[in-house]
């Protein structure tokens, strides 16, 4: 197999489809970041404090006589786990929520169980019925397209955002970062994360009717944000987040259990992003995840090559066990696996989208929204 060129700075390469290299052999995704770093924070520290008081005292402002001020997504992950940690240290009243797509791990469910109850906070937790999920899994495998994850990653924001709704509540604080993974995703290596239409029209290919699982569109984005005023905030771009002394942090207060790679507290995560993703469509998510901490300077090239070198499964018998697992789970053979592998990859765009519609929506917003929105909040 011929080796792809890599970039001499962080460990991106061609399989990312719109990378370039410059005179040094330095690539296009982490200059940007290195860009993204330097702007994206204060650098003085008493700077960067006086930010983070101001978006508690909006956030306690909001929820004012209020049940809750403000919801934390958690998946069991360890970003997610040191927001509502850290809400908690500085006196927010925040609703956990949880969405159970049949998949957790067993270490995800501890972690947390124990997470609520340590920090004395209340968790809803939305549960799919899993048989229409596995038919909708079905529906994308049979789609052939990437991102199987956009199942959970738009009911995870559908629910955040219909609770929001619900309770009266303006902030959605999320784990997202820009220090751990603030590099910007390569276009082919995902899809358009509140694309209803997507999930519906391939549900609909395999006559599966969507019941249990709520979604999300572009008009319940713009609804929700415009209309409801709900602010997704990345908060952990509020603090000097330095992830290993955070994880470390959280381990000793409240006894979190780590995992060996990062959105590995999904045992279908673990297998598609550790196993189907790089031997269907050649995709190794692990060098976006090293990439970034590169450049936040949390980890050094050396080492990143040297995880790359090693298999996603640390343990062949890890490899081995999550495969009988899933087959188990989605009634598949082996044969039935090694078909799905075979198959080429087909666009998102195949089937219908809303990603035109949001495109548009974007440069609307950007161009017109965003002035009368910072007008209408300074008044």
């Amino acid at each position: 197999m011929t080796s792809l060129h890599e970039c001499t700075r962080c460990v991106m390469d061609e399989s990312a489809n719109d990378i370039h290299f410059d005179a040094l052999g330095q690539c296009n995704y982490c200059t940007d970041m290195l860009n993204k770093l330097e702007n994206f924070q204060p650098s003085d520290p008493e700077a960067l404090k006086v930010k983070f008081e101001s978006l508690l005292s909006k956030v306690k402002k909001s929820g004012k006589g209020k049940r809750y001020d403000c919801i934390v997504g958690v998946s069991g992950g360890a970003d997610s786990a040191y927001v509502l940690y850290l809400a908690k240290q500085h006196g927010l009243r925040p609703l956990a929520v949880h969405m159970d797509n049949g998949w957790n791990s067993e270490l995800a469910v501890n972690n947390i169980e124990n997470l609520v109850r340590k920090l004395g906070v209340d968790l809803h937790t939305h549960v799919i019925n899993w048989q229409e999920y596995r038919a909708l899994q079905q529906a994308f495998f049979d789609a052939d397209v990437i991102d199987v994850e956009l199942l959970y990653d738009n009911a995870m924001l559908a629910v955040n955002y219909q609770l929001a709704t619900k309770y009266g509540i303006h902030y959605i604080l999320a784990g997202t970062n820009t220090t751990t993974e603030g590099m910007r995703m390569p276009t082919q290596w995902n899809w358009f994360k509140f694309d209803k239409k997507n999930i519906h029209a391939i549900a609909h290919r395999n006559n599966v009717k969507i019941k249990s699982m709520p979604t999300i569109g572009v008009f319940g984005y713009v609804w929700g944000r415009f209309v409801r005023r709900i602010e997704w905030v990345d908060f952990l771009d509020f603090v000097d987040y330095h992830k290993p002394k955070c994880l470390q942090e959280i381990q000793e207060k409240i006894g979190y259990r780590p995992y060996p790679y990062k959105h590995y507290e999904s045992i279908f995560t673990r297998f598609y992003q550790g196993y189907l993703l790089p031997q269907k469509f050649g995709v190794d998510k692990r060098r976006l995840h090293l990439s970034t901490l590169i450049c936040s300077c949390q980890m050094t090239r050396v080492e990143a090559k040297r995880l790359l070198k090693e298999s996603p499964y640390p343990d062949p018998d890890d490899l081995k066990s999550d495969i009988d697992y899933f087959l188990k789970k989605m009634n598949w053979t082996e044969d039935h696996l090694q078909d799905y592998l075979l198959r080429p990859e087909k666009s998102h765009t195949t089937y219908p989208s809303e990603s035109n519609r949001w495109e548009f929506s974007y440069k609307f917003y950007t161009t017109f929204l965003r002035r009368i929105y910072k007008r209408y909040n300074a008044e």
